[in-house]
């Protein structure tokens, strides 16, 4: 990776071009939007609304399934930076089935998307429990080959540590923290009705950054893998204090409603700005200097 940001799953990253054009930008990585086992229509509008503090979401996981994104994942080398393609699944099956798939396309990085609030038999579930996604890592460990393989964790667990850990023990090679936080819920109060037609969804954007922090704090005492810290990015500084916190990489996703699909090279500059003038040369020097 050229700098540390990272495009967050659920995000523009819908095609190669798409990615291509993120990249360009001056991300560092890109994620396609989660890819699932097969046709999935998602949730009906409205699904996405920006509020005072964040974004609330409830998109639903929607894809045109693995099957008929083989020749989007056949260009990957077009992005011009590291490529990871989020997956998910109901089941430990289903999650193999599209790993072994999406593998042979050779990706930078399988993420696996084991904590979405808002879909019912591909959420959180996984995430929760240490067993499962221990259970999920290690299935789909055995079919990716050499590609490395990330779990991406919820925030909603009790011990986000121990779950990080549970997958760090059954061969994950990373991990991503943290998903959106909820489910929450915002209500019309002249219609009187949930805003979502799927009522719950997840709670992304600045709101949620100290979450995020706390959780990347968490993961970085009790493993030893780099972490991709995700939640409420929209600043250089903000990169800055979570890889503090510990992480190596730092995924932008609601960022880019804030500031545009420029942030990543923004971010970048902001960043340069503040460690010349605190004497940083690498930004391997800013990975977990606040547990010194």
């Amino acid at each position: 990776m050229k700098n540390p940001t990272v495009l967050a799953s659920g995000f523009l990253g819908v095609n190669v071009e798409m990615l291509k054009r993120v990249a360009e930008e001056g991300a560092g990585a890109v994620t396609f939007k989660s890819i699932g086992p097969r046709v999935k229509s998602g949730h009906r509008n409205p699904t996405v609304l920006a509020y005072e503090w964040g974004v609330i979401n409830a998109v639903g996981l929607p894809s045109s399934g693995y099957k008929d994104m083989e020749e989007e994942l056949s260009k990957m080398k077009e992005v011009g930076a590291p490529v990871f393609v989020s997956i998910y699944g109901a089941s430990i099956e289903e999650f193999c089935e599209v790993a072994e798939a999406v593998a042979k396309h050779k990706p930078a990085v399988i993420e696996l998307n084991v904590s979405c609030p808002n879909t019912k038999a591909e959420g959180m579930i996984f995430g929760c429990s240490e067993k499962l996604a221990s259970e999920v890592v290690a299935a789909v460990k055995d079919v990716s080959g050499k590609v490395p393989v990330m779990p991406k964790l919820t925030p909603q667990t009790l011990n986000i540590a121990s779950v990080a850990k549970a997958c760090e023990e059954a061969g994950a090679d990373a991990i991503a923290a943290i998903n959106t936080v909820g489910p929450g819920m915002l209500i019309n109060i002249e219609a009187r009705k949930p805003v979502l037609d799927y009522k719950r969804g997840g709670i992304s954007g600045p709101a949620i950054r100290p979450i995020a922090v706390r959780c990347v704090y968490d993961i970085y005492e009790a493993v030893d893998l780099p972490i991709l810290g995700i939640g409420g990015v929209t600043e250089g500084r903000d990169v800055i204090e979570m890889m503090q916190a510990g992480a190596t990489a730092v995924g932008i996703g609601s960022g880019i409603y804030y500031r545009g699909i420029d942030i990543f090279s923004n971010v970048c500059d902001e960043m340069k700005v503040w460690m010349k003038e605190n004497g940083c040369r690498n930004v391997k020097e800013l990975v977990g200097v606040a547990h010194d």
